[in-house]
């Protein structure tokens, strides 16, 4: 078992921890950088693997990239990476905003190589995370057990792993090959034998089903796929200038005062603005399938709306969906050899952030303005959450829109409150003047 110890350790080397990487880099003194430590799942850097499908584009501007909102100098900007790998010009050529999801993970890959001091430890997949507690019992520390049993230490702790997917109730326990939610689409779809006529359900009415009902038309080819969603129909995402300026970094401040009925009630009314809706041009796309599919006497293609999977019984060769009409309350059997879900994620808390509430004897979670996590006591150690405080600073929290100034505001915090620890008050050791090693 190897064992390390750091002064900030980071769980997920997605987007908001590698964009904190960089504000460290930038901002933190050398030895303090050089003391954190991400650990990640996968074996590279890859953003929503599941669906880097090769033609779907991001639905966020370039320039809302890790740095660039913080400091538009910085060389870990977007327009550097394409600079750095020769594609500028032809990027400015495209004449768009919106690159491509591919592009824009390995623009993430490339950001994580380009680091000096911060570190980032592939492999790592996180099985416990518990507090470090001294002699009184107070909290000094945290504790990650890896699956290959490493264990790292840290004072600081910031988790960004993202949300736990949603696998509705009647698809939980189903064989892995029978079911495949959207965050293991490509790798699982890519591994499945390839049987003409084989018969593919998507759930869901928003972005990630759309682009599976499109994508698996071509990546199984000769299947016949049917959509089903509860709503009255697909649509559009709300893209108003007017509504999209409730994803500016500033209006954190706003959405953090305000009352919590108001929060909820602004909440609800920018959900289409990110949930259940569709990029415009992949709503284009779908609808001219159907139509082409009508054209041709239809069979090939079909989406059932206003209608809930109630049931599913798997008879060993097939899955029987209990489908109900909420218009009619009619009740029929649909059978598939194959259930894709687009059903997002699961709005609570994720279960490590759960577990860890658990072991620190917290009856709830806060965090405050700071992205602090209230830990109920004074302490030297401190955890930050990234990517789920939707609920108190706003619905931009899970997104792109604004992780440059908020790794700016957890990097400035996280300098403050390390530089008043007994480890980096005092003048650094030349352990803390090197780089840690990748374990």
């Amino acid at each position: 078992m190897s064992k390390h110890d750091v002064e900030v350790l980071a769980i997920g080397a997605g987007p908001a921890n590698l964009a904190l990487a960089v504000a460290l880099e930038e901002l933190a003194p050398p030895h303090l950088a050089g003391r954190t430590l991400l650990l990640e799942q996968g074996d590279t850097i890859a953003w929503q693997r599941g669906m880097l499908l090769p033609w779907s584009q991001s639905q966020v501007s370039f320039l809302k990239d890790l740095v660039t909102l913080r400091n538009p100098r910085s060389k870990f900007s977007f327009v550097n990476y394409l600079h750095e790998n020769g594609r500028l010009e032809e990027f400015i050529n495209l004449s768009t905003f919106t690159p491509y999801r591919s592009e824009i993970s390995d623009y993430h890959r490339w950001v994580a190589e380009s680091l000096d001091r911060v570190r980032v430890r592939y492999g790592s997949k996180v099985t416990s995370l518990v507090p470090r507690r001294d002699g009184s019992g107070a909290v000094d520390g945290w504790l990650a057990h890896t699956a290959d049993g490493a264990v790292v230490s840290g004072r600081h702790l910031v988790v960004g792993a993202g949300r736990d997917a949603n696998v509705p109730a009647v698809f939980r326990g189903l064989g892995a090959d029978r079911v495949i939610h959207s965050t293991e689409y490509m790798d699982r779809i890519a591994a499945r034998p390839r049987r003409a006529g084989e018969r593919v359900v998507v759930i869901g009415g928003a972005q990630s089903a759309a682009e599976m009902f499109h994508s698996v038309q071509q990546d199984l080819p000769g299947c016949t796929p049917t959509l089903i969603m509860r709503s009255i129909g697909l649509n559009h995402y709300e893209t108003s200038k007017f509504t999209n300026e409730l994803f500016f970094s500033g209006f954190v401040d706003e959405f953090y005062a305000a009352d919590p009925t108001a929060r909820g009630s602004i909440l609800e009314e920018m959900h289409r603005t990110n949930y259940a809706g569709l990029t415009p041009p992949m709503l284009e796309q779908l609808y001219r399938q159907v139509y082409l599919d009508r054209m041709r006497g239809g069979g090939g293609l079909a989406i059932r709306t206003m209608t809930r999977v109630t049931d599913v019984r798997d008879t060993g060769d097939e899955l029987v969906l209990t489908l109900t009409n909420r218009l009619t309350g009619a009740v029929e059997e649909l059978p598939c050899d194959l259930v894709l879900l687009g059903t997002g994620f699961r709005p609570e808390q994720p279960a490590v952030i759960r577990n860890l509430a658990d072991a620190l004897g917290l009856a709830k979670i806060e965090v405050g303005r700071d992205y602090r996590l209230d830990l109920g006591e004074q302490t030297a150690a401190s955890c930050y959450l990234q990517g789920v405080n939707e609920a108190t600073h706003g619905i931009a929290d899970s997104l792109l829109s604004i992780l440059a100034t908020r790794s700016e505001e957890i990097a400035r915090n996280l300098i403050d409150h390390a530089a008043r620890s007994p480890r980096t008050a005092s003048r650094p050791t030349a352990e803390d003047r090197e780089p840690v090693p990748v374990l």
